[in-house]
């Protein structure tokens, strides 16, 4: 299965079992968690052995650094580490949010196909709004030109066939923040747990 067949799985999963579910006790973030993520939730250092450098900004080895990381990420303090491509630097200007109208018990399986696509980065499933908003089925499309896109969403739609009942698509106007929530530098007044955030402009493009 391609990971972006898997990404889909998770997402049609998780909206199965219910929106954006909030566990019972946030993480706790130790003090080396905490400078860790300081350091590196603009990046990770741009050098041979980024998680040396860190170590030594630290005062710390770098088998500390990296066992923080592996522990944050298996108690799901951080989601995953991975390069972060510009995909408008790369050509690919041309965004639309593709919306489709499928039968529900087939949103699973028509989600998985639909994420398998290697032009597909994004797949939901959304509840419907009727009588306004009839779209269950959300896939985020990339390209260099609408053309371009036009023919992907047509690829789209021959994979769904008679199962796609109506669909649309909400092109990318402009960019309109850059970043993801930040860390507070400091721990919030009240915040046993440590692990207070402050919502810093989240990467969005305007659709």
């Amino acid at each position: 299965m391609s990971d972006s067949s898997s990404r889909c799985e998770t997402l049609m999963n998780n909206c199965q079992t219910g929106h954006d579910q909030i566990a019972d006790s946030p993480p706790v973030l130790s003090e080396l968690d905490r400078k860790l993520i300081l350091l590196t939730q603009k990046g990770l250092p741009v050098a041979p052995r980024p998680y040396h450098v860190l170590a030594a900004a630290l005062g710390v080895t770098a088998e500390e650094v990296m066992d923080s990381f592996r522990k944050m990420l298996d108690s799901g303090k951080i989601r995953r580490i991975a390069a972060v491509p510009n995909h408008y630097k790369l050509g690919y200007r041309t965004n639309g949010m593709t919306v489709w109208d499928v039968p529900d018990d087939k949103v699973k399986e028509l989600g998985q196909a639909m994420g398998a696509l290697p032009f597909v980065s994004h797949c939901y499933h959304r509840p419907r709004h009727l009588p306004l908003w009839s779209y269950n089925l959300f896939a985020m499309v990339h390209g260099k030109s609408k053309k371009e896109v036009a023919g992907y969403i047509e690829t789209i739609s021959t994979l769904l066939g008679e199962d796609c009942r109506a669909s649309d698509v909400l092109y990318s106007t402009r960019i309109l923040k850059k970043t993801g929530l930040r860390i507070a530098a400091e721990p919030v007044a009240g915040n046993e747990s440590n692990t207070a955030v402050e919502a810093g402009p989240e990467k969005t493009i305007g659709e």
